[in-house]
Protein backbone atom coordinates (compact mmCIF):
# COMPACT_ATOMS: atom_id res chain seq x y z
CA UNK A 1 0.00 0.00 0.00
CA UNK A 2 1.20 3.64 -0.84
CA UNK A 3 1.58 6.24 1.80
CA UNK A 4 -1.38 8.61 1.54
CA UNK A 5 0.34 11.66 2.42
CA UNK A 6 0.55 14.93 -0.15
CA UNK A 7 4.38 16.31 -1.12
CA UNK A 8 5.21 19.60 -1.28
CA UNK A 9 4.31 19.95 -4.84
CA UNK A 10 1.15 18.25 -4.27
CA UNK A 11 1.73 14.66 -5.50
CA UNK A 12 0.97 11.60 -3.56
CA UNK A 13 3.96 9.99 -1.89
CA UNK A 14 5.33 7.36 -3.74
CA UNK A 15 6.68 5.22 -0.87
CA UNK A 16 5.45 2.37 0.86
CA UNK A 17 3.52 2.80 3.57
CA UNK A 18 4.53 1.62 6.71
CA UNK A 19 2.96 -2.29 7.57
CA UNK A 20 -0.32 -2.12 9.73
CA UNK A 21 -0.41 2.19 8.86
CA UNK A 22 -1.04 4.79 5.90
CA UNK A 23 1.63 6.60 5.90
CA UNK A 24 5.11 5.67 5.40
CA UNK A 25 8.21 6.38 7.60
CA UNK A 26 8.91 9.58 7.16
CA UNK A 27 5.47 11.20 7.15
CA UNK A 28 3.77 8.88 10.09
CA UNK A 29 2.70 11.35 12.55
CA UNK A 30 3.43 9.25 15.37
CA UNK A 31 7.31 8.82 14.32
CA UNK A 32 7.88 12.76 14.00
CA UNK A 33 9.33 12.47 17.50
CA UNK A 34 12.13 9.64 16.53
CA UNK A 35 12.40 11.86 12.69
CA UNK A 36 13.35 14.92 14.77
CA UNK A 37 16.17 12.95 17.22
CA UNK A 38 17.38 11.11 13.79
CA UNK A 39 17.59 14.90 12.89
CA UNK A 40 19.49 16.35 15.83
CA UNK A 41 22.00 13.70 16.15
CA UNK A 42 23.00 13.56 12.54
CA UNK A 43 23.17 17.83 12.83
CA UNK A 44 25.32 16.80 15.55
CA UNK A 45 27.85 14.57 13.52
CA UNK A 46 28.31 16.92 10.88
CA UNK A 47 30.09 15.77 7.47
CA UNK A 48 29.76 16.79 3.65
CA UNK A 49 31.88 19.31 3.93
CA UNK A 50 30.21 21.07 6.50
CA UNK A 51 32.03 23.98 7.98
CA UNK A 52 32.55 23.38 11.52
CA UNK A 53 34.96 24.79 14.56
CA UNK A 54 37.70 23.00 13.33
CA UNK A 55 37.75 25.22 10.04
CA UNK A 56 37.01 28.30 11.76
CA UNK A 57 39.74 27.14 14.50
CA UNK A 58 42.31 26.53 11.87
CA UNK A 59 41.89 29.98 10.13
CA UNK A 60 42.63 31.91 13.45
CA UNK A 61 45.82 30.11 14.07
CA UNK A 62 46.47 31.13 10.36
CA UNK A 63 45.73 34.71 11.77
CA UNK A 64 47.63 34.51 14.84
CA UNK A 65 50.80 33.34 12.75
CA UNK A 66 50.65 36.16 10.30
CA UNK A 67 50.12 38.96 12.65
CA UNK A 68 52.95 37.09 14.88
CA UNK A 69 55.27 36.93 11.37
CA UNK A 70 54.54 40.70 10.92
CA UNK A 71 54.94 41.44 14.08
CA UNK A 72 58.36 40.15 14.60
CA UNK A 73 59.67 41.11 10.72
CA UNK A 74 59.42 37.21 9.20
CA UNK A 75 56.31 38.56 7.01
CA UNK A 76 56.33 41.83 5.03
CA UNK A 77 53.70 44.34 5.96
CA UNK A 78 52.12 44.18 2.71
CA UNK A 79 52.14 40.57 2.16
CA UNK A 80 50.83 40.45 6.32
CA UNK A 81 47.87 42.72 4.75
CA UNK A 82 46.95 40.99 2.09
CA UNK A 83 46.89 37.71 4.05
CA UNK A 84 44.97 38.92 6.80
CA UNK A 85 42.21 40.14 3.79
CA UNK A 86 42.20 36.87 2.54
CA UNK A 87 41.84 35.04 5.91
CA UNK A 88 38.83 37.40 6.80
CA UNK A 89 37.26 35.99 3.15
CA UNK A 90 37.63 32.72 4.72
CA UNK A 91 35.87 33.84 8.01
CA UNK A 92 33.10 35.29 6.30
CA UNK A 93 32.46 32.45 3.99
CA UNK A 94 32.75 29.81 7.11
CA UNK A 95 29.70 32.40 8.89
CA UNK A 96 28.16 32.21 5.45
CA UNK A 97 27.64 28.34 5.35
CA UNK A 98 27.00 27.97 8.75
CA UNK A 99 23.68 30.87 8.06
CA UNK A 100 22.90 28.75 5.51
CA UNK A 101 22.89 25.26 7.61
CA UNK A 102 20.53 27.12 10.41
CA UNK A 103 17.93 28.20 7.50
CA UNK A 104 18.11 24.86 5.85
CA UNK A 105 17.09 23.07 9.61
CA UNK A 106 14.46 25.72 9.89
CA UNK A 107 13.11 24.76 6.67
CA UNK A 108 13.29 21.54 7.21
CA UNK A 109 11.25 21.89 10.87
CA UNK A 110 8.71 23.67 9.56
CA UNK A 111 8.17 21.41 6.12
CA UNK A 112 8.03 18.39 9.08
CA UNK A 113 5.47 20.46 11.15
CA UNK A 114 3.68 20.72 7.48
CA UNK A 115 3.45 17.07 7.24
CA UNK A 116 2.05 16.20 10.45
CA UNK A 117 -0.33 18.79 10.41
CA UNK A 118 -1.63 17.78 7.18
CA UNK A 119 -1.18 14.23 8.63
CA UNK A 120 -3.31 14.88 11.42
CA UNK A 121 -5.71 16.63 9.38
CA UNK A 122 -6.32 13.76 6.96
CA UNK A 123 -6.69 11.25 10.08
CA UNK A 124 -9.30 13.11 11.60
CA UNK A 125 -7.03 13.54 14.57
CA UNK A 126 -6.76 17.77 14.48
CA UNK A 127 -4.01 19.53 15.52
CA UNK A 128 -3.07 19.05 19.20
CA UNK A 129 0.30 21.48 20.29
Amino acid sequence: MRCEATTRAGSRCRLDAAPGATWCYSHHPARVEERRRNARKAGRAGGNGRAGASEVASIKREIRAVLDGVLDGRIERGAGACAAQLLNVLLRAAELERRVRAGDVVEERLERLERALAAAEEGGAGWRA
